[in-house]
C-alpha cells in the first residue's frame, strides 16, 4: 500500500504546485498568448498586403477612422485590455485621436467600464486569500482596508487621483467589494481623467500622425483641447482632495 500512497501523494503535490504556478502567473500567461496571437495576425496581414510597419499602422488608422465597425472593435479591445496588460492611457488617447472629443469620450467610457468589469471579476475569481493580512501597513493594504470599510468613496478617490486603473480594478475584485458600489464609483470617478486623455488624443491631427510614422517628425497639438485636458486633470485632483478632506472630517467627528 505504501508505494501506491506515495505515488498518489506525489501526484497531489504536483497538481498543487501547478495550481499555485497558475494562480501566480495566470495574467502573464494569458497576456503572452494574446500578444502572440495579435503579433502573429499583424505579421500575416503585413505579408498578405505587402505592408511595411509604417504602412500597416497608417492603414489601421485609416480603417478605424472610416469603418462603421471601428467603434465596436475599439470597445471590444478596451474590454479585453486588462488581459493583455496594455496601457489604458494609450488606448484612451487613441480613442480621442480616432473618434474625436465627443464620440471618443463616449466609446471610451463604455469600453473602460467593460474593462473595469472584466478585471473586477477576474480578480474576484483568482483573488481568494489575497490581501488577507489586515494588519499590514503597506499602501495597498491601507487602501484595501478603506475599500472594505467604505467602498464607494475609496474607489471614487482612487479614480480621481489617477491610481493605476487595473490595480484598482483587481484590488476591488480581490476584496470582493460590492460590484454596484465599485462600478458606480468607477463611472463617476473616471470621467475627468477620460475627458482629459481623450482630449489629449483629439488634439493630435491625422496628417501629423502620418508624418510621425513616415518621417519621425513629432506631431503638433491643438492647444485649445490641450488646455481643457489639463483643466480636467486639475478638476480631478481638486475633487479628490475635497473628498479626502470630507472623509477625514467625518472620521474626526465620529471619533
Amino acid at each position: 500500500m505504501t508505494p501506491v500512497n506515495d505515488s498518489a501523494l506525489a501526484t497531489d503535490q504536483s497538481t498543487a504546485q501547478r495550481n499555485r504556478l497558475w494562480a501566480r502567473h495566470w495574467s502573464k500567461l494569458i497576456a503572452a498568448g494574446l500578444w502572440a496571437a495579435g503579433i502573429g495576425a499583424a505579421i500575416w496581414i503585413m505579408r498578405t498586403h505587402d505592408f511595411t510597419l509604417s504602412a500597416f499602422f497608417l492603414a489601421g488608422i485609416a480603417w478605424a477612422q472610416t469603418s462603421l465597425l471601428a467603434p465596436l472593435a475599439y470597445i471590444l479591445l478596451y474590454a479585453i485590455r486588462p488581459l493583455t496588460l496594455f496601457s489604458s492611457v494609450l488606448l484612451t488617447v487613441a480613442g480621442g485621436f480616432l473618434f474625436g472629443p465627443a464620440w471618443g469620450v463616449f466609446y471610451t467610457v463604455v469600453g473602460a467600464n467593460l474593462s473595469a468589469t472584466v478585471a473586477f471579476f477576474v480578480g474576484h475569481y483568482f483573488g481568494s486569500g489575497v490581501l488577507d493580512d489586515v494588519g499590514s501597513q503597506g499602501v495597498v493594504q491601507r487602501y484595501a482596508r478603506r475599500m472594505r470599510e467604505n467602498s464607494f468613496e475609496t474607489v471614487l478617490i482612487m479614480r480621481l487621483i489617477f491610481l493605476p486603473y487595473d490595480l484598482v480594478n483587481y484590488l476591488a475584485g480581490f476584496l470582493r467589494i460590492h460590484y454596484g458600489a465599485f462600478i458606480l464609483a468607477t463611472i463617476i470617478g473616471s470621467i475627468p481623467g477620460t475627458i482629459a486623455f481623450v482630449l489629449l488624443g483629439a488634439s493630435l491631427s491625422s496628417s501629423e500622425i502620418s508624418a510621425l510614422f513616415m518621417t519621425g517628425k513629432a506631431p503638433g497639438l491643438d492647444w485649445h483641447l490641450l488646455a481643457i485636458s489639463l483643466a480636467m486633470f486639475v478638476v480631478s485632483i481638486a475633487l479628490s482632495r475635497a473628498l479626502q478632506h470630507r472623509e477625514r472630517g467625518g472620521t474626526s467627528t465620529s471619533a
